[in-house]
């Protein structure tokens, strides 16, 4: 994402301690420039949701690809011809390029975050906005995509400045070393360039091995952190190392076939992954090579020995044209643009056809060309800024203190409202109703809106009390988790994923009302019924998931028995509805030989959106939150089977009335209780309220004994 240039080969040896055989120097490369337009389209139609377009995410490793050869290839130029070059020079040159665009797309976004998103959303994006402006966002992203309890937050406005983060830190260690290579060659009377090529070809496949590792054992590590993508940058400065070697090879007779072949052959790679590559892809892994590839094939088929033209058949002649290359020029600021007017207009519009948000990131290119002109451009050239280094640096200094003091200003302003609403919603938790339409066994007047409990802020953090016994995807073996009373001989088992675990405050409850345990047998994300699924979190097949299901019902069959299993799954892992019964059979069956009476819990609605920050913005119309039953519960077949034909020793306790009282609407709030803490989760506190009706289901069918309520 920086100015396009050509290497070619000087016709004499260079003087300097670095001489060699060839001198890089910078010339104008129109193709390159209409290159960045494939990446730049390819981003914004996956982006849109284009149809053909599932891969074009691949749209930034060739935005890496250039990146590494246009940078490697200014840092060769500066050796070849003087034997050294002056790292804050380079990085002015840099914040001139980067930085001011970014810190008015980030300023300006912190002003779209305050008008349409609410309280909770915008303290989200502030923390979002501060890592973006400090070139950090992508290992804040890592550690959200990676977190199963973070899954189900709204996207961020600045998601995709990660790979701005990625770039930044990749030169922030490659120019030093580049630098050191190129002072020890002087000291010797050497030439730098073997020892910047071992530094690429180590650089280039130690990333790759990481890279293989971690897309096979942490996707959103590998797809996100700049150690994983290192090597992609690697590939671009490959090919600024090659270009004058294979602008000579091609300058024989064959020529614009050549090019053409290498060049049409790149385009093809990069069209081809962005086609048929998916969310299923694995990714970056090898898949990765394809666009890579691609992108360098491009890039090293327009390298000429002379300024010559593209010309002929040759991909680059089309890639040079007017429209690819205005396309071009506008690339950097278009991709800062883009992502948030999307996300900030369907948090205000909800979810959109790809025709709708097509059209946004189209114009999302009006103020890319706005940036771009009055922002981008004039810093970039000016002659009295890029006159001293200090100056250049200086406006980077302030292109990220701009957006800071933004952040700042609108995440302390979402806090003191958070904060306001919390102390409004304090006191005594009410007591749940143990049956009948109503939550409460003492309701209040008829409401639709005011306070909530617990407060939107609290409600994204009201888990569970069971800390390490709602065991990461990347486990394997629960560990002994009992609560309740001391030395209890009898106990309840909650099995299941985090939607048995969202339980956990009703079980605890109705347990201790007897003197009984509660022991967790939870994994997140991990189905119950025998099921191979994926993990979102570990971007793979969750083999842990399979390993843990069969570890901890062998480990319930050799324990004494319980006097109840409660189980409980999301009940959408998988669409086959066959696949999807035989997988309860088999869990059931091992559940139902301890000898122990089996209660499946109906699965809860979903909304499919993140509840506590909808509600921090609808405290006074609580109904704006809430979603059609259709939406929210889908049919769950396992509940429906056992209703219609009963098996001996499993029960269905169905509390959906309580949560979803017959209607059009699942609401959000009922009787001042935020029941969800995501888009798919109880609050502990909703469960707490829950207890006594849970409690009456489970006495009402003889599956515990009764006490004094």
């Amino acid at each position: 994402m920086t100015a396009t240039m050509m290497l070619t080969a000087a016709p004499a040896p260079v003087a300097s301690a670095n001489a060699t055989a060839f001198a890089y120097r910078l010339n104008f490369r129109p193709d390159i420039e209409g290159l960045r337009a494939v990446a730049i389209l390819t981003v914004l139609g996956f982006h849109a949701g284009v149809p053909f377009f599932a891969g074009g995410y691949v749209g930034v490793d060739v935005f890496f690809v250039v990146s590494g050869f246009l940078i490697t290839g200014l840092l060769l130029a500066r050796v070849t011809a003087h034997g050294t070059f002056s790292l804050a020079d380079f990085y002015a040159r840099r914040a001139r390029r980067i930085l001011p665009a970014a810190g008015v797309t980030l300023a300006a976004t912190a002003v779209g975050c305050w008008l349409l998103l609410p309280p909770l959303g915008r303290a989200d994006a502030a923390y979002d906005l501060i890592a973006a402006a400090l070139s950090m966002a992508n290992w804040r992203f890592i550690a959200g995509q990676t977190d199963y309890l973070a899954a189900h937050a709204e996207p961020s406005p600045v998601l995709h400045f990660w790979s701005l983060a990625t770039e930044e830190q990749f030169y922030l260690g490659w120019a030093p070393l580049v630098l050191l290579i190129a002072v020890l060659a002087r000291r010797r009377g050497r030439s730098a360039l073997p020892g910047i090529a071992v530094a690429v070809g180590v650089v280039t496949a130690g990333s790759f091995a990481l890279n293989l590792s971690w897309t096979a054992t942490a996707a959103p590590l590998a797809y996100l952190s700049s150690p994983s993508r290192a090597w992609q940058f690697g590939i671009g400065a490959a090919a600024a190392l090659a270009a004058p070697y294979v602008a000579r090879v091609l300058s024989g007779r064959g020529e614009a076939w050549a090019r053409a072949a290498i060049g049409w052959g790149g385009v093809a790679a990069i069209v081809w992954a962005t086609v048929t590559f998916d969310g299923l892809t694995a990714f970056p892994g090898t898949a990765a090579l394809v666009p890579t590839l691609g992108a360098a094939a491009v890039v090293l088929a327009g390298q000429r020995a002379d300024d010559r033209s593209p010309a002929g058949v040759e991909a680059g002649r089309l890639l040079a044209t007017g429209p690819a290359r205005a396309a071009g020029r506008l690339s950097y600021a278009w991709y800062l643009w883009h992502w948030p007017v999307l996300v900030l207009a369907q948090a205000r519009l909800g979810e959109l056809g790809w025709p709708a948000r097509l059209a946004l990131v189209v114009a999302a290119g009006v103020p890319a060309a706005l940036t771009t002109r009055l922002v981008e451009r004039p810093l970039r050239f000016s002659l009295v800024v890029a006159a001293r280094p200090r100056r250049g640096l200086a406006v980077g200094a302030v292109a990220v203190a701009v957006p800071l003091a933004a952040a700042l200003l609108l995440g302390s302003g979402a806090i003191r409202m958070l904060e306001a609403d919390a102390r409004s919603a304090a006191g005594p938790l009410p007591v749940g109703a143990a049956s009948g339409p109503w939550l409460l066994a003492a309701p209040g007047p008829a409401a639709q809106g005011g306070p909530v409990r617990p407060a939107p802020a609290q409600a994204r953090v009201d888990f569970p009390p069971i800390a390490g016994c709602e065991i990461p995807p990347e486990a394997t073996t629960s560990p002994a988790c009992r609560y309740g009373a001391s030395g209890a001989h009898d106990r309840i088992v909650l099995i299941g994923d985090s939607h048995a675990g969202q339980w956990f405050a009703a079980v605890n409850e109705l347990a201790s009302r007897r003197g009984w345990a509660v022991e967790v047998l939870v994994k997140q994300g991990c189905p119950l019924p025998r099921l191979t699924v994926r993990s979102p979190q570990l971007g793979r097949t969750y083999t842990e998931c399979d390993s843990w299901r069969r570890q901890t019902l062998s480990r319930l069959a050799a324990e004494p028995r319980p006097r109840l299993i409660l189980a409980a799954s999301l009940n959408r892992y998988t669409a086959d509805a066959r696949v999807l019964a035989q997988g309860w059979d088999n869990s059931l069956d091992r559940l139902v030989a301890t000898g122990a009476p089996v209660a499946y819990l109906r699965d809860t609605p979903t909304f499919g959106r993140d509840v506590p920050t909808c509600m921090s913005g609808e405290l006074k119309s609580w109904h704006r939150c809430a979603v059609t039953r259709q939406a929210a519960l889908p049919p769950d077949q396992l509940a429906e089977k056992l209703a219609h034909r009963p098996r001996q020793g499993v029960s269905v306790v169905d509390l959906t009335d309580a949560l979803c009282p017959p209607g059009p609407r699942c609401p959000a709030v009922r009787e001042g209780i935020l029941l969800y803490r995501d888009g798919a989760h109880l609050t502990s506190t909703a469960a707490a309220v829950l207890a006594p009706r849970l409690d009456h289901e489970l006495d009402r069918l003889g599956l515990l004994p009764a006490v004094d309520r």
